[in-house]
């Protein structure tokens, strides 16, 4: 029973000794008989404090707790319980707000103080930020306790198949995660000081006792990863995901002259003179702006103004430079080495210099002074031009990308001419398909007059060789309460993929900082299960008969909650700073058996 008191400062009182029940063994709200109740010794077991939820606002709330004759134990308001976790001072749907703000929406604390502000909730970043991290608690709980009716919507399907993928930066502990790709489901997540075998065989052995073994296991090529899959999972289907398995095969046949290429263009530090120069020219171009118009029309095959040729050749080089500028933007955003900026840049250069070369001697008044820009920027890309080494990386590398663009098509992934970038998760071929179009590569390279003397085009296939079986699947037919069904495993971690840069656009959006690197190590493991709420399927397996997930926490024991709450805030890199600091240095073996032979002498 609540009843309001007063305004605006009210205060609800809870003491319906019908909706109590125990604290202690959790029975089941009943009616019970008055005569067995009486309120404890005065003020003892009697609470007043001031609370927020969402639907009244601030108000002040007293509760009398209870106490059984016959049996001792005490009763405290059901109601109040379900509003309001024990001992807190915020509600349930002011947690679930908080975090869904932060995590969902990306909204920032001090925009969720302002947005609970309006609804007459006192609230300061601080405390928006623990209630976002008790609501990663409340969630780890709740999912917990929903995996029997996980298992039970897995079944239904066959089965699910595991996806396998971790996020790290620098030295940080990393972020894995596991992924059901056929419901869209996160399983569970873990952090790691490092991707090595013995850390990531007990996450996958938990996984296994709790979701039973998969029906096929995707991720990369990790070594620690592909020796504790086949130690926890014997004998299961286990395949590697095509874009990794790409892209590292084309990092190793790529890197060294696409390395070279990007040295030198940073050692003649030609964009920052191209960026100069071109600032120069703007200033003389904002003097005569019309002759932009001048420039277009010439471009759109019209007769070019009279009034607009002393200026062109200058509007010429400006938008010239520009031009090769652009090169380095090149890509469709899959990264490297799917998208060679550089290279780019580099070529486009060179044309720039072919250009300059036959613009400086056209005259357009029959004054060669106004083609001085023109030798202004080809000054610029002298030295550049004469280097040599650089353009025999380019002849190297371009050589190189016609056989990894092959294999690129042949696998029918991250193709040159998508749009979707690192969203790109490989066209429908079938797998069969794919894997004789793979051999027709392989058997193509191989009779390569030059392969014989290419160790790096021996060295991709020996890769392919290694990973063949893992690469290419069949579908898997399994047994469903419908009949049987066949499943195709997906061929990458696009998924996971997707979320970890989700996760990270997030972080940037909300603190504006561009490195994740403090995210991920102070960020609770669970954080990923956020993304589970975006599938209405889980919401369903995640509420079953509540309408709410403020009455799914509710039901969760605040013991239960502080013990997890504890635990989730151990990090496993146990390495104190000093120390990091000091084994960083590539001396300190030598400086530590000096102060040791100091000491003992």
């Amino acid at each position: 029973m609540a009843e309001r008191l007063s305004e605006p400062s009210s205060q609800l009182h809870f003491s319906d000794p019908s909706v109590f029940r125990s604290a202690g063994d959790h029975l089941p709200a009943v009616p019970l008989p008055l005569p067995c109740l009486r309120r404890t010794a005065e003020g003892s077991k009697t609470q007043c404090r001031m609370v927020s939820t969402l639907h009244v606002g601030q108000f002040r709330a007293l509760e009398v707790i209870l106490l059984c004759t016959k049996c001792g134990a005490l009763y405290r308001s059901e109601e109040l319980d379900t509003l309001i976790p024990s001992g807190a001072n915020f509600g349930y749907d002011v947690l679930v707000y908080a975090g869904q703000a932060l995590f969902l929406r990306h909204c920032n604390e001090e925009e969720v103080v302002a947005e609970l502000g309006e609804r007459n909730i006192q609230i300061s970043p601080r405390e928006v930020s623990l209630l976002s991290r008790k609501f990663i608690v409340y969630l780890a709980l709740a999912h917990e306790r929903c995996t029997n009716r996980i298992q039970e919507a897995m079944r239904l399907r066959g089965g699910y198949v595991c996806h396998l993928d971790a996020t790290c930066e620098g030295r940080d502990p990393l972020l894995m995660s596991s992924l059901d790709s056929l419901s869209e489901i996160v399983l569970g997540n873990v952090k790691l000081p490092s991707e090595d075998e013995r850390q990531i065989v007990p996450f996958l052995q938990r996984l296994k006792q709790t979701f039973a073994i998969p029906l096929a296991l995707v991720h990369d090529m990790g070594t620690g990863i592909l020796k504790a899959v086949a130690k926890v999972f014997p004998g299961v289907p286990d395949f590697i995901c095509h874009f990794h398995f790409l892209r590292d095969v084309g990092k190793d046949f790529l890197s060294e002259p696409y390395d070279l290429i990007r040295q030198r263009l940073r050692k003649h530090k030609i964009s920052s003179k191209l960026r100069r120069r071109a600032k120069e020219f703007k200033r003389q171009i904002d003097l005569n702006p019309a002759m932009i118009d001048g420039l277009a029309a010439g471009i759109e095959d019209q007769p070019l103004p009279d009034s607009c040729l002393q200026g062109l050749p200058l509007l010429n080089a400006y938008s010239l430079i520009h031009w090769a500028l652009e090169g380095k933007a090149e890509g469709q955003g899959y990264g490297f080495p799917f998208d060679r900026p550089h290279l780019g840049f580099a070529k486009r250069l060179c044309q720039l210099g072919a250009s300059l070369d036959q613009l400086k001697d056209m005259q357009l008044r029959g004054q060669g002074q106004d083609n001085l820009p023109y030798f202004k920027i080809l000054m610029d890309l002298k030295a550049i031009i004469k280097d040599r080494s650089l353009w025999l990386a380019v002849e190297q590398i371009e050589t190189n990308i016609t056989i990894f663009d092959r294999l690129r098509h042949a696998l029918r992934i991250a193709p040159p001419s998508g749009r979707r970038g690192l969203n790109d998760g490989g066209d429908n071929s079938n797998i069969r398909t794919i894997e004789c179009r793979v051999k027709a590569f392989r058997a193509w390279l191989t009779k390569r007059q030059d392969y014989p003397q290419n160790q790096k085009a021996q060295k991709m296939i020996a890769q392919i060789d290694k990973y063949w079986e893992k690469l290419f699947a069949d579908p898997i037919t399994v047994q469903t309460p419908s009949g049987p069904l066949q499943i195709q495993p997906q061929r990458t971690n696009n998924l996971l993929e997707q979320f970890f840069r989700h996760l990270k656009r997030g972080h940037r959006r909300r603190t504006g900082n561009g490195s994740s690197s403090r995210m991920l190590r102070t960020m609770f493991a669970e954080t990923p299960l956020v993304k589970n709420l975006q599938n209405p399927d889980y919401v369903r397996l995640l509420l079953k008969e509540k309408e709410t997930l403020e009455e799914v926490f509710a039901e969760i024991e605040i013991a239960t909650v502080r013990e997890e709450f504890r635990r989730s805030q151990l990090n496993p890199e146990q390495i104190p700073t000093k120390i990091k600091r000091l084994i960083a240095q590539p001396d300190y073996p030598a400086k530590l058996i000096t102060m040791v032979t100091k000491a003992v002498a």
